[in-house]
């Protein structure tokens, strides 16, 4: 458990949501934008309103929210009931007795067929809004259509959450603010809200596409400025330093056994001294589960899960439009990643794959942090970096940070923030890892704190 102390835009987030029924919450991943709800709600829970109803992609739905509740000390008392799996296990998870109820975006019209004409959740928070701009009054996802059906009359409170909320351009606003105000601000239907502020742009083949007038980013902002708090990290931290952003997976069941059996039999070997061949060996293969993926003798490998997948494709989704450098350790990663994002390339010795990434052009670098050392620069293509895996290596961890770290993008004239996202399986040796890089312990000193820690879990 920690305690709460609020950062200084989370305290006018939080009177936002309790003074405004419906807002627009626009913050960064890692902005903590989760606990302001959170406790906003609470807040409001003390006063008769509730239960909270969270829409979500289906990670954060079923990890995110929960693991926010646990983690602080003055929402511990809030249960959660998560509304993912079987539809056995959603009904049962529909009717439980809860304050904060998750769901998954995809379940979002099984939902309201469920619910029938009577909506129980009063507050509904709509986390990764951009999920809703494909509503329409008439047409559109069939999921925004299903919300959009209680949206006004049987809601009392909408929140929108997101990092990106145009990242295909002003287009992509109309639909969640719909779910705000019932189009007041930009329209009451989509055709109205193009035809004022975009332009028919004609295109070789024969189609069009639209297009914003000069002017019109300046108007929807204006329009949206009393509904929606938006947040520019620049104005809290210190660019100096970079943006830690923890992205905590759960094992599965059946893989969490593995995991515990393994973990159990190296700690063992630990006792005898970490150099123990099989104490390394096993520590190597529990990394190897936290990523998803154990080899084998032969150098095939299997298959265990694929929640760092799922995290990474949150971690996408939620700054989507921003240009990703993620770092991977096991080849496993690599194979992987590539055949989840066909359109990510690696880091290699062709000149051109640096040009175009710093061009712009590679949305998603994939580099081992050994083959990102010294002499890289890597700071104009972005500034998001993504740890899938992580490793014990100190300096190779430093190193692959500062190809696109703060320094250098002090140096080649930016003035934005770096983001670490750290994707780490909870309660494993991933923990211990990072451990050790942030407080320069060795790993035998990080693993024994991991024993400790596991220990005292059990107990």
């Amino acid at each position: 458990m920690s305690t709460f102390t609020p950062r200084p835009y989370q305290t006018p987030m939080i009177e936002q949501i309790l003074g405004a029924p419906r807002h627009n919450l626009w913050l960064p991943m890692g902005g903590g934008k989760t606990v302001a709800v959170l406790t906003a709600y609470d807040m409001l829970r003390m006063t008769g309103e509730g239960p909270m109803l969270v829409l979500a992609p289906k990670r954060v739905a079923k990890t995110t929210w929960p693991d926010e509740v646990a983690k602080w000390d003055h929402l511990k008392h809030l249960k959660v009931s998560v509304i993912i799996g079987t539809p056995a296990q959603r009904l049962k998870a529909l009717h439980a007795k809860a304050d904060v109820y998750t769901i998954n975006y995809d379940n979002l019209v099984w939902l309201c067929e469920q619910v029938g004409d009577v909506w129980p959740f009063p507050i509904v928070v709509a986390d990764e809004s951009t999920r809703l701009k494909s509503f329409r009054l008439g047409q559109g996802g069939k999921r925004a259509r299903a919300l959009g059906l209680v949206a006004h009359t049987q809601i009392s409170r909408f929140i929108n959450l997101t990092g990106t909320p145009s990242p295909n351009g002003l287009k992509d606003l109309w639909g969640q603010n719909w779910f705000i105000d019932r189009g007041e601000r930009l329209g009451k239907t989509f055709t109205a809200f193009s035809q004022r502020w975009f332009k028919q742009v004609p295109m070789p083949g024969g189609f069009n596409i639209i297009k914003p007038h000069d002017h019109s980013q300046r108007e929807i902002e204006n329009r949206l400025a009393d509904v929606t708090t938006s947040v520019n990290m620049a104005d809290y931290f210190d660019l100096k330093q970079p943006i830690i952003n923890d992205v905590f997976i759960t094992l599965p069941p059946e893989v969490r056994r593995h995991y515990d059996t393994m973990e159990e039999e190296m700690f063992a070997d630990i006792k005898e001294g970490i150099e123990a061949p099989h104490a390394a060996a096993r520590s190597l293969k529990c990394l190897q589960m936290c990523s998803g993926a154990v080899y084998h003798e032969d150098k095939s490998f299997t298959v265990m899960h694929d929640e760092k997948l799922d995290a990474l494709e949150s971690v996408v989704n939620e700054t989507a439009g921003a240009n990703l450098l993620v770092a991977y350790h096991f080849q496993t990663d690599l194979t992987r990643i590539k055949a989840r994002f066909p359109q990510a390339r690696i880091l290699d010795d062709n000149p051109k794959t640096i040009k175009d990434w710093n061009a712009g052009k590679i949305s998603m670098l994939l580099a081992h942090p050994a083959s990102a050392g010294h002499g890289l620069n890597l700071q104009d293509g972005g500034h998001h970096l993504v740890f899938f895996s992580v490793w014990w290596n100190l300096e190779e961890h430093q190193q692959i940070i500062e190809r696109i770290g703060p320094v250098r993008q002090a140096q080649a004239g930016y003035n934005r923030p770096v983001f670490i996202h750290r994707i780490l399986a909870r309660h494993t040796v991933d923990e211990a890892v990072i451990d050790r890089l942030e407080g320069k312990v060795t790993v035998q000193d990080a693993l024994m704190k991991r024993m400790n820690h596991a220990h005292r879990q059990a107990a």
